[in-house]
């Protein structure tokens, strides 16, 4: 059957084919090559369809194994590579099949371009899988945060990453492949770009705001914050804008392109809490009971249970409270208090200031020690 089968013999068979065939060259593939050409070229196909399917497998159950042993970018580096293996081993053997076969040079071009199109699909293929390493990497950076956002940027990273694939891919494909004067079409993509981005400059501006808070880290979701005269929690970062729960209880939404062009108050980040009080006492009182109302609460601020929230370190050094005699006001003279609550929560510190100020009240009254009040005394002349 295969001596039967000669080139003279396929020839008066293809004559009586359609014109198209023959300026495609389907008739020189046909008379050119016996079937010994043609078997040969189906084993290669076959050979290539079958070592690939095993080499899949095997690839992909040792992704699996990889991951349930939480190698997980070991398995996304090896269980990424089955898919694409599978068809640039399908490529390879349809290459080699085709490497002594008799074509036309249309057919020959376009064989060569067909599996040079297989390789670089199954390359960027591949690529395109193991970005898939870069979301659990960086979710074991942002499990470590307080924030939400750091979880959002992960999944938006690991879809912008390959959709830069994607069209790098088209791009190098359809130059390098097809012979596509690539030029032309990001000349066309560059005047769109500039169009689009033209008219969403805001939002442009608000993401990269976004990614300025993301990475500067200027405050977290559910930080207490002070911005443009709003005072409250921020409840949620988001790629537009923040939004931040009043004490009062209303939500107020605040562009991320606002935020990070001004000053912002993280009041969650201060270490402790400063506190300045002035405490009057009447113009009558004698100097010796003066000196002993600032040892009196210098003394106070000894006693236990009020001592130790109140000893703050500030760079290197240590802040005790201080105690001054500070003023002659016009109605008093003034003591001045101040002191460093940490650490800076603000029910316990209000609680403690009660406390210094039941104290103050006690000692002075055992004391004797008059607390001023605003007064006004009037000279009238004598006529």
């Amino acid at each position: 059957m295969v001596q039967m089968w000669t080139a003279g013999s396929v020839a008066r068979y293809i004559d009586g084919m359609p014109e198209w065939i023959s300026r495609i060259g389907l008739n020189d593939l046909f008379a050119s090559n016996t079937i010994l050409d043609w078997i040969v070229l189906f084993g290669a196909i076959l050979a290539g369809v079958v070592v690939g399917s095993i080499v899949s497998a095997i690839l992909r159950r040792s992704g699996r194994k990889l991951a349930d042993h939480q190698r997980i970018a070991r398995s996304h580096t090896v269980g990424g590579a089955a898919g694409p293996s599978a068809m640039l081993i399908f490529a390879v053997g349809l290459r080699l099949g085709l490497f002594g076969f008799r074509m036309s040079p249309a057919l020959s071009g376009f064989s060569i371009r067909i599996t040079t199109f297989l390789v670089y699909y199954a390359l960027f293929w591949y690529a395109f899988n193991v970005v898939g390493i870069i979301e659990p990497l960086l979710r074991r950076i942002t499990g470590k945060t307080a924030t939400a956002m750091d979880d959002s940027v992960v999944p938006l990273i690991r879809k912008t990453t390959r959709i830069f694939l994607v069209i790098v891919g088209f791009l190098l494909i359809a130059q390098n492949v097809f012979q596509q004067d690539i030029a032309a079409w990001l000349a066309g993509l560059g005047i769109a770009g500039l169009a689009v981005s033209l008219s969403a400059q805001d939002s442009i501006r608000n993401l990269f705001g976004s990614i300025t808070i993301l990475f500067d880290r200027p405050f977290v979701a559910g930080d207490r914050i002070v911005f443009a005269g709003f005072d409250g929690p921020v409840e949620e970062i988001g790629f537009r804008s923040i939004r931040i729960r009043t004490l009062d209880g209303h939500l107020v939404t605040v562009p991320n392109s606002k935020v990070v062009n001004e000053a912002v108050q993280n009041i969650s980040a201060r270490p402790y809490i400063k506190r300045v009080m002035n405490i009057t006492v009447t113009y009558d009182t004698p100097r010796e009971k003066l000196v002993r109302a600032v040892e009196l609460i210098r003394g106070i601020f000894e006693e236990e249970g009020i001592r130790e929230p109140i000893h703050a370190t500030i760079g290197k050094d240590e802040y005790p409270p201080r105690v001054y005699f500070s003023e002659f006001n016009p109605d008093s003279l003034n003591i001045v208090v101040i002191y460093w609550y940490v650490p800076p929560v603000y029910w316990d510190y209000l609680d403690h200031g009660q406390r210094v100020n039941l104290r103050i009240m006690e000692e002075f009254e055992r004391e004797g020690i008059e607390f001023a009040f605003p007064t006004q005394t009037i000279h009238l002349a004598g006529k």
